[in-house]
């Protein structure tokens, strides 16, 4: 049979026949067509969110210590700088990179894939569904400050010190689950057909 005889579920990703005559999934029975530019604004909507989450995220402290009832907050950018003046600088790296560029990265990329879809940009296609499945593979990367403060909120059990999370965690956690909402409500079928 042709490739072209075949869907997938964007759900349970099953591999279903493509018979308009059955248009539920064989294992989830969930709709298998969907118009194209149903996708395209999702995907927009959830990436536009996400990124005004972004800036919440990194401006309002996501760590706040109390000692001895002195609080000392800590923004994303701050906690690096901390751990680099401290000689900490494999973690102040690979929090810069996961916290700050990875997300601006993923940004990027869906951005480019929803420009190339909604004006046939002239790439490869190969090209496209793999820059999508980077963006798919690089998005729970980006949790790993939520995952340092809830690690410090649990193990620092000192009686003169107590951790919180701060407004910047919530933000951050809720842009990156817009963001991998956004990546998971692309259909790479725009990739081919683009969008009307």
């Amino acid at each position: 049979m042709k490739r072209s005889n075949f869907i997938r579920c964007h759900v349970c990703e099953t591999v279903n026949y493509d018979d308009p005559s059955n248009i539920l999934c064989r294992r989830c029975h969930s709709k298998l067509h969907q118009p194209e530019y149903i996708s395209f604004h999702r995907t927009l909507a959830f990436l536009i969110t996400a990124m005004i989450l972004y800036i919440p995220a990194n401006l309002y402290p996501i760590l706040i210590s109390k000692q001895f009832g002195v609080n000392t907050e800590s923004t994303i950018i701050g906690g690096v700088i901390h751990l680099w003046e401290a000689g900490s600088y494999p973690i102040a790296l690979i929090i810069l990179v996961a916290s700050v560029f990875v997300p601006l990265l993923k940004f990027i990329f869906i951005i480019y894939l929803l420009i190339s879809t909604k004006y046939n940009v002239n790439s490869s296609r190969v090209d496209k569904h793999k820059l999508f499945y980077i963006t798919e593979a690089i998005g729970p990367w980006s949790m790993i400050d939520v995952f340092v403060v809830i690690i410090l909120a649990v193990l620092i059990h000192f009686s003169g010190i107590q951790v919180f999370p701060g407004a910047g965690a919530t933000s951050f956690a809720l842009m990156v689950f817009f963001t991998m909402l956004s990546a998971l409500s692309f259909d790479t079928r725009l990739i081919k057909k683009g969008v009307t």
